[in-house]
């Protein structure tokens, strides 16, 4: 019987993406550019939450916005209301955003004028946290409707992310969450996650994000 060759394919296309990550994190960091990859479930208020972002800290950071999506500019166009410049990344199928993806929205966003580039990744707790963008943080919103066992179900997603913000926090009390167990169901996937309620709705919290991510831009350029 002849020899079959094998070729691990998955594990090199992840070791090319992650070339291609370091890469682009090095761009950033020669260009101060601030790059934050946000991750969530479809619904779960990652628009809402990024456009109240934008109104706190567009005096303070020149912001671009990347818009990934399946086949949409709905969102692109919503951000664009913001009066920041937004661009709209379409992934023709796929469920994610790798790093040579990012990279080419990067290219088409950063003209000198960014200080804070946020890509919002597509809806899916699963795929876009098995790919490194070449980000400088993982965020990612859990809302409360979702439940608080979620970092039970997609263990990845709450590995990878530096911070996790549990939106919606008005309505907990209509769907049972317990917020102590949605926090300590967090903390067991990443010790090292910070994690922030918020509304991003009336604004409830979000003075707390605004200020992490200002630390962590801060610390990026230091």
């Amino acid at each position: 019987m002849s020899q079959i060759r094998i070729i691990e394919v998955q594990q090199s296309v992840f070791a090319d993406n992650d070339k291609t990550a370091d890469a682009l994190r090095a761009q950033c960091r020669e260009k101060g550019i601030f790059l934050l990859n946000l991750m969530s479930s479809p619904g779960s208020g990652k628009t809402t939450t990024l456009k109240r972002t934008i109104a706190a800290l567009k005096d303070e950071y020149r912001i671009g916005v990347m818009e990934a999506d399946i086949d949409s500019d709905v969102d692109a166009l919503a951000i664009a209301g913001t009066g920041v410049r937004a661009i709209q990344l379409h992934t023709m199928g796929m469920c994610h955003m790798d790093a040579a993806m990012t990279r080419k929205g990067f290219d088409e966003l950063v003209d000198g004028s960014i200080d804070l580039a946020i890509l919002e990744n597509i809806g899916n707790l699963v795929c876009p946290a098995e790919f490194d963008t070449g980000a400088a943080k993982n965020a990612m919103i859990l809302s409360v409707p979702e439940g608080h066992d979620k970092p039970l179900k997609y263990p990845l997603m709450f590995q990878v992310c530096d911070v996790v913000l549990i939106n919606k926090i008005d309505v907990m009390h209509v769907f049972d969450f317990d917020l102590e167990e949605c926090k300590k169901n967090i903390l067991m996937r990443n010790p090292n996650a910070v994690i922030i309620p918020i509304c991003a709705k009336t604004g409830e919290g979000m003075d707390a994000w605004y200020d992490w991510l200002r630390t962590a831009i801060r610390d990026w350029r230091a």
